[in-house]
């Protein structure tokens, strides 16, 4: 029999559960999230799980390949790539890109071209890039897909390394900041390109299309993108204080509205967000009933801490509930009995494990006939 235990955390009461309802907090962008850095905790979401186009946002994971070859020596800073006749025409002025303005038959280096993907946006600079490290820009692209199934981005999948439009070419928002927070951990010092104002190259200087730096008391990246297909988007990310918070906003409809709506965002992200610590590991969550064992129940525990971010708004409204089928004795401690489901207006119920916090032994001969007695007797 499936048996839950609800318990209603802030307002401390009980009541029957309901499933969740929508957030109160309300953004114009189509597809959004907000996301600690810390905890990994979505703080919110708005049909943030659904695969879209990402234009140049895809230029985070061109970058993050880069990163990793510099980490595990593969290239190095001073490395030079060649920049080919497919580069400069599909990545140059005349292909409507955004350009680094390479020109065809040079050599550039690594740090160059990182500085042109990141701060430019240069489409020349990513297809360099791939040719260089994968000898065709559609082998890179697959190594870019793989690694971001190796990251858990469930959602990715990169036909190019520039973000031009293709049907197939697609990751959600959910993974684009998941995709982001594992690039700033991993690779601070390479990470910072991100905050970097301006970058010459053959004489141009280009100033970082970011609209939150500079306007945005201490943002730190990441990168912007538009198409026809994907409307205007950002990834966004902010330190202040020990809080560090990744937005990624999507389909809007101007580069106005795109600015305006995620300064909103990554102002209500400090402001009007919070992660809500609800247990520790091996904390007490709550009891569940035992079947022929020596006690009637057993202590559940959580079997790692359980975070929760949310609007503050919404937090009368945070529920969770022990989900549970009868347990059998004999029961070992730390084994998983129980599960919670958490549940926060406008998300996915998640559901946590919990564990046995203690050892129950079977009961007796005579303890066990009395419990099936009374079992049937109830008519379980």
């Amino acid at each position: 029999m499936l048996r839950f235990i609800t318990f209603f955390f802030l307002l401390f009461s009980i009541s029957d559960y309901t499933s969740a309802q929508s957030s109160n907090f309300y953004t114009e962008a189509p597809h959004a999230i907000i996301m600690d850095v810390t905890t990994g905790e979505v703080l919110f979401e708005k049909d943030a799980r659904v695969a879209m186009s990402p234009a140049s946002m895809t230029k985070i994971m061109t970058a993050h390949m880069v990163f990793d070859a510099l980490k595990d020596g593969v290239i190095e800073p001073d490395t030079k790539y060649l920049v080919s006749d497919e580069a400069w025409r599909r990545g140059g002025v005349s292909s409507g890109s955004s350009t680094m303005f390479l020109e065809a038959g040079s050599s550039v280096s690594v740090m160059d071209l990182l500085r042109g993907i990141i701060i430019q946006s240069g489409s020349d600079a990513c297809i360099t890039v791939a040719e260089g490290m994968a000898g065709s820009e559609e082998f890179f692209a697959n190594r870019m897909t793989l690694k971001a199934k190796e990251m858990g981005l469930k959602t990715a999948n990169f036909k190019n390394a520039t973000g031009w439009p293709h049907p197939e070419h697609k990751i959600s928002a959910y993974d684009l900041a998941s995709l982001t927070k594992q690039s700033m951990l991993s690779y601070q010092d390479y990470f910072s390109i991100y905050s970097e104002g301006a970058f010459t190259w053959n004489g141009i200087t280009q100033k970082n299309r970011n609209p939150l730096l500079g306007k945005f008391s201490g943002a730190n990246g990441v990168k912007t993108g538009s198409t026809e297909d994907s409307g205007y988007g950002l990834v966004g990310s902010a330190t202040i204080g020990e809080n560090t918070r990744i937005i990624v906003v999507n389909g809007l409809a101007s580069k106005s509205q795109r600015s305006s709506v995620s300064q909103k965002l990554m102002q209500a992200a400090f402001n009007q967000f919070k992660v809500y610590a609800l247990y520790q590991k091996d904390d007490i969550v709550g009891q569940i009933d035992v079947y022929l064992g020596s006690k009637n129940t057993v202590s559940v525990m959580a079997e790692s801490d359980i975070n929760v971010g949310m609007y503050y708004g919404d937090r009368s409204s945070l529920k969770t509930k022990i989900s549970y089928k009868d347990a059998v004795a004999p029961i070992i401690k730390g084994t998983h009995v129980a599960d919670l489901i958490v549940s926060v207006p406008g998300r996915i119920d998640r559901i946590v494990p919990l564990l046995s916090a203690e050892n129950i032994n079977r009961d007796s001969l005579l303890g066990i006939a009395w419990s099936v007695l009374k079992n049937k007797i109830r008519g379980n």
